[in-house]
């Protein structure tokens, strides 16, 4: 059974820093494709970046040089840095996997939430005034 848990999410101020978390098990991060989404109220989920099982990150042009990706092989935990933080940036986010690998373009996944087959609950970012 894969289960994805995301924590870390809180109420910020713009201009703020925030890092979320997504403890993976059932499946090993090092051997899957894995991404962050995020959906806000009223709009559809979007690709914030994704993480190639090699290691290899691929992130949305909206947090290029905000938002920083990692993971802990040895505690199969994805990780999402996130610093100057805009209103834009209230969503709920989530953390998907695949079972495998992303072949082909990193970036064509940042369009394909349906391309995940497993997801968490969600761990709510709110980016206030």
């Amino acid at each position: 059974q894969v289960t994805l848990v995301e924590s870390g999410g809180d109420s910020v101020q713009a201009g703020g820093s925030l890092r979320v978390s997504c403890e993976a098990s059932g499946i090993t991060v090092t051997r899957s494709c894995m991404g962050w989404f995020r959906q806000a109220p009223g709009k559809s989920r979007e690709g914030v970046v994704i993480i190639g099982a090699t290691g290899v990150i691929t992130y949305a042009d909206s947090v290029k040089g905000r938002f920083t990706a990692a993971r802990d092989n040895a505690k199969n935990t994805l990780f999402l840095q996130m610093e100057s933080l805009k209103q834009e940036d209230t969503a709920m986010y989530y953390c998907a996997a695949r079972e495998t690998k992303c072949p082909g373009g990193m970036s064509s996944y940042l369009n394909g939430p349906s391309l995940f087959r497993y997801w968490g609950q969600g761990t709510q970012v709110t980016v206030s005034s």
